[in-house]
């Protein structure tokens, strides 16, 4: 009996599926109504799945925008998600580059790389979009339609050019705002790469007031 307890409580249960990561007091339960969360999972990092499984379970959103994201690492991520925590999510991607350093892949079907988005309510009209200048990298937002707090909302994930390439941000959220300002109802996640204050961030500042 002690020796079959061991096994259980190894680093993985049989067959190598990873065991659940004990959660922190006060973590979710289940998903929570109307919470939304944005990560930029910064891959590669050295961060497991099964770790950033763990790490949105302990929040439970109804909607997770993620970026820098391979769609390898978000499958076995909504299916850690599932098995080790019991939540369910839908998903969609809104991916801007197919790169085997980044995810692996074989060099003639290198994995893909960008956006993706996790909603527990089902997700319709999606659309992904590469913005004219991504700067030094490709960029782009995705979107989709969903529903929050009972009622449909337009969802985008965006990922805006990086360190000093203001001009480039601020060209990219001009065309970003430009189309959330075609929904009554709409939420903006993602990573901005830029200070909530940054001037190349007035017009969706402005937008939403």
């Amino acid at each position: 009996m002690v020796l079959a307890c061991l096994v259980l409580v190894g680093p993985s249960a049989p067959n190598g599926v990873p065991l659940a990561r004990s959660l922190p007091a006060g973590a979710a339960e289940d998903v929570v109504p109307n919470r939304v969360m944005t990560w930029n999972i910064c891959n590669p990092c050295k961060e497991s799945n099964v770790g950033r499984a763990a790490e949105i379970a302990t929040y439970a959103p109804q909607v997770i925008g993620l970026q820098e994201a391979c769609v390898r690492d978000v499958e076995r991520i909504r299916d850690y998600l599932e098995s080790l925590y019991g939540l369910v999510y839908h998903v969609e991607y809104g991916m801007v580059l197919r790169n085997r350093g980044r995810c692996g892949g074989t060099p003639w079907s290198p994995g893909s790389f960008g956006q993706a988005l996790l909603s527990a309510a089902p997700m319709t009209d999606r659309v992904s979009v590469e913005y004219p200048d991504g700067g030094s990298e490709d960029r782009g937002y995705m979107a989709v339609t969903t529903k929050v707090d009972g009622q449909s909302v337009r969802v985008f994930n965006t990922h805006l050019a990086q360190r000093r390439q203001q001009d480039v941000r601020a060209g990219q959220t001009d065309v970003l705002a430009e189309e959330v300002a075609a929904y009554d109802r709409a939420i903006v996640l993602g990573d901005f790469n830029a200070a909530p204050d940054a001037p190349e961030l007035t017009g969706m500042w402005a937008l939403a007031a």
